[in-house]
Formats: C-alpha cells, sequence, structure tokens
C-alpha cells in the first residue's frame, strides 16, 4: 500500500532542494525534473509543496506526467482532508458545498454563477474577459433584446422540430458549440466531455485550434452521425499548420475547417492580465521589445497577421478536401467578398471573438442586418453562421429570422463544463433547446426553415445598425475576376 501524506507534510518539500508537489491527489518529487522543465524551474517551484493540479491539466495532455518522470518520482496519495484544511488555514471562507443538481439551474445566468463559484480565478479569467472595456462583449447579448417578435395565433404548433442541416450534415439542432480553448480549465472532461453532450442532443461541435485535447482524443467516442469542425489559426511557420490540416483530414468525424480571421493580433484582456494568465505572464517576462515579441510569437503563433484573400485561400485549398468556413465577418462588404470565392468559401460565421479582440466592433446581429440590406443576395450563395451574446432560445429565432442557419454558442458550454461537467454541457444545450422550440411554437413555427423577417420587429436594431457606403463597387472592382 502507497504512502498517504499529509498536506503539512508536502508543504515543507518547498524549495529547489526537495520540491514536491500534489497532482491528480498523488504526491511526486519533482526536484530532479525541476531544472529541465521546459517552461523553466520557476514554474514548478512556484507551485513546490502545494497542489498544482488547477496549474497543471489544462496545458498538459494524457500521458506528460509518465513521459517525463520516473516511476520512482511517485511518493503515494494526499489526504484530501488536509488539503481542504490547509486551504481554509489561508482563507477561512473556503468551504465544502454540494452542488445543486443540473435540472435546478434555470438559464445561462445561473449556470455561469455557479461555474464562477468552483472555478479558480485564473480560469475564471480567461473564460470571462473581453477587450479593454468589455463594450462589445455586452453588446452582443443587448443587440437581441433590442429586437421584439411578432408571435401569430390560432396556428396548430403541437408539433415542432429543430432539425436542420449545417454544412450538409444533419443535426438536431441549430445550435452549434464555437471553438473556445483551453476546456479542461473547467473541467478535466474537457472538449471530449463537451463532444460527449453535443452527442446526445445531436449538436455540432467546432473544435478550437487551442483545445487542450487532441483533436484525435475530442472525437474518439463520436456517433456516427455526430459533426465536427476544426478550427484553423494559420502560423506564421506554415509548416506546422501544414502537419495540423493533414492530421484533421484524416479524421472522418471532421467535416470542414473554420478559418478564424478576427484575431490577426491579440485584443487587451484586463482580467487576463490581471489574474496572471498567460497574456500578462508574456508581459512580466519581457526584458526588452524583441524578446517579448519572440514570446508572443511562441505563445501566439497562430494568429499570422498577413493573411490575404487570394494569397491565403489558395494554400489552403491545396491543403485540404474539406469545406472551408471563414470565421470572424464583421461587415457586409467582406461578407460580400467571401461570396464572391464561394468555389474554395462554402461558409461564414458573422462573429467578432467574444467581444476579445476589438471593443466596440459590431455584434453578429449588425452585421447580419448590414447583409440584409446591402447584399442580401450573399445568403444564396454561402451558409452564414452566427455566433456571440446569445443566452436565451429567442435569441437563436431571432439570428434564424435574419437568415443565420447555425447559431453559436462560445462561453455558456464552459460555463456548463465547470459548472457540472458534461452534464453542465447537456444542461446548457438543453436549456437553449427548449427555449428555441418554445419560442418557435409561440410565434406559430413548427420548423426552422419557416421562420424568416416577418418574425421580428426590427426597428430599434436599425437605429444601431451602419449605414454609410455600401462599398460593395469597390470590392466588385478589386476582385473582378471571380465575378
Amino acid at each position: 500500500m502507497s504512502p498517504i501524506f499529509d498536506a503539512k507534510e508536502v508543504a515543507q518539500h518547498n524549495n529547489g532542494s526537495s520540491c514536491w508537489v500534489i497532482l491528480y491527489g498523488k504526491v511526486y518529487d519533482v526536484t530532479d525534473f525541476v531544472s529541465a522543465h521546459p517552461g523553466g524551474a520557476n514554474v514548478i517551484l512556484k507551485w513546490a509543496g502545494k497542489d498544482a493540479t488547477e496549474e497543471f491539466d489544462p496545458v498538459h495532455p494524457p500521458g506528460t506526467l509518465e513521459e517525463n518522470l520516473k516511476p520512482q518520482a511517485l511518493l503515494g496519495s494526499i489526504n484530501s482532508a488536509s488539503v481542504e484544511e490547509a486551504r481554509r488555514q489561508v482563507d477561512p471562507s473556503v468551504q465544502l458545498e454540494q452542488d445543486p443538481p443540473m435540472h435546478s439551474l434555470l438559464n445561462m445566468d445561473e449556470i455561469e454563477q455557479l461555474a464562477t463559484k468552483k472555478l479558480s480565478k485564473k480560469a475564471w479569467a480567461y473564460y470571462y474577459s473581453a477587450a479593454d472595456d468589455k463594450i462589445t462583449k455586452s453588446l452582443n447579448t443587448q443587440a437581441y433584446r433590442s429586437i421584439l417578435l411578432r408571435p401569430r395565433v390560432f396556428i396548430n404548433c403541437t408539433e415542432c422540430s429543430l432539425e436542420t442541416l449545417l454544412m450538409g450534415n444533419k443535426v438536431s439542432l441549430p445550435i452549434f458549440v464555437s471553438p473556445a480553448a483551453q476546456a479542461r480549465l473547467g473541467n478535466p472532461a474537457g472538449e471530449a466531455g463537451i463532444a460527449e453532450a453535443c452527442r446526445s442532443l445531436g449538436a455540432l461541435q467546432v473544435i478550437s485550434n487551442s483545445a487542450s485535447m487532441t483533436p484525435e482524443q475530442i472525437v474518439a467516442d463520436a456517433s456516427p452521425e455526430q459533426s465536427f469542425g476544426w478550427q484553423l489559426y494559420i502560423q506564421d511557420d506554415r509548416s506546422n499548420s501544414e502537419k495540423m490540416i493533414a492530421r484533421v483530414n484524416k479524421l472522418k468525424a471532421i467535416k470542414f475547417l473554420v478559418l478564424t480571421l478576427d484575431t490577426p493580433v491579440m485584443g487587451k484582456r484586463e482580467d487576463d492580465q490581471r489574474f496572471g494568465n498567460v497574456i500578462s505572464d508574456i508581459t512580466e517576462a519581457s526584458s526588452s521589445e524583441g524578446s517579448k515579441e519572440k514570446m508572443e510569437k511562441k505563445v501566439f503563433a497562430g494568429m499570422d497577421p498577413s493573411l490575404t484573400w487570394t494569397e491565403t485561400l489558395a494554400w489552403l485549398q491545396e491543403r485540404t478536401h474539406l469545406p472551408i468556413v471563414l470565421k470572424g465577418i464583421q461587415t457586409h462588404e467582406d461578407a460580400y467578398i467571401a461570396s464572391l470565392h464561394r468555389s474554395q468559401v462554402k461558409g461564414i460565421i458573422l462573429s467578432n471573438h467574444g467581444g476579445r479582440s476589438l471593443d466596440t466592433s459590431p455584434p453578429a446581429v449588425h452585421t447580419l442586418f448590414e447583409m440584409r440590406k446591402y447584399c442580401p443576395e450573399v445568403f444564396d450563395k454561402v451558409e452564414v453562421w452566427v455566433d456571440g451574446g446569445v443566452r436565451r432560445g429567442t435569441d437563436v429565432v431571432k439570428a434564424l429570422c435574419l437568415g443565420a442557419k447555425g447559431v453559436g454558442l462560445g462561453r455558456p458550454p464552459l460555463w456548463g463544463l465547470a459548472a457540472g461537467g458534461v452534464e453542465g454541457v447537456k444542461r446548457t444545450l438543453q436549456i437553449l433547446a427548449d427555449e428555441t422550440k418554445t419560442c418557435m411554437r409561440l410565434l406559430g413555427v413548427q420548423r426552422v426553415e419557416q421562420l424568416g423577417l416577418h418574425h421580428i420587429n426590427t426597428r430599434m436594431l436599425e437605429q444601431q445598425v451602419y449605414d454609410g457606403p455600401s462599398g460593395l463597387g469597390t470590392c466588385r472592382a478589386q476582385f473582378a475576376s471571380k465575378l
């Protein structure tokens, strides 16, 4: 029987001469590994004598311990009660509370509130953060509130179906999971847990380029009818992107690629900086402008700022047989240009990256309305999806009425995962599915494709939407060869 250690005993081994850490309820002697750690000795020494699971788990795939530590480094198990007692001594407010059952949570706000209580400050900051003053993050949700619904009566709405096609793939919901990084910050089930929930509800999932699990791990238990997209950031070193594309091409469950364009450089996210996430760690570690640039490229190597319509799309099409979807369209002009490249581009996602890139950029519903006003023909040429700010089923319906085929969720599945693991994500999707059905039935609608502009009043929204020159003449001239 392996030894069981008390937290106080482990805490005594807190330096480079004797460095113990707690990981997943086990005690490891990592003294010999400190100097060899790829991230530097200070990263480990910061957690010497402590439980480092929350810091370690989200950024290290399964098998990392076995690959880097000798078998004798595992000393034994930790007395979990002593860990909680140590935490209470540091912070008397820490209490062991029983989670409420998932079915008792009634909306996205309640799920987020529970998740916030359970997450570390660092993890919460990563999920919650947005650029600058978070105006766009807030406006993403507020914009839906400015659209009013127009219910109809005396229509048989006994039956109501949410089934639809997204990029030609049959799904049970017009709601999809948008790419969001580091799911294991919220729960060890990670992106595979989200995939399990999507399988249960028949929803589509777009996997983040910065997922905390490999694509193979995430789709391993997918059902034959389950569909995934893979988000792609094209890196400065194109060979790295080519290797990832080649891997994804081999996975039958992944049906299309989503090239994200709305973050050629990182936005300023102060919550991340305040709680020591990777963004602020980069700044603090920089001793000069040169070293800062070098570290930024190491951590955010996915964001090549030199992408162009002509060069990048041709490069990508040569390397994959999968349909290409462009994510991050925020103006009707770019939506129109995408439609000119429809031999390469099969869909677009109107998105401002959850308000995490450029603050005061428009919410997706504004761009939807712009397209309706300036270039409605785009809806017949490429598939149009949206994400950002969706918190109610009524939001989903309003986006569908404006012409979106799919409506994405970014933060809500992460909050659900943090609140209750796989069951939390299922509850998140179920709430929105139920609300969407209720809304459709009260509008007198039985099927998703019946929703249209006649079901909504957008007069308040119109006051906020861009009303300047169309700019389409310039677009036509620039890409005349595509016409």
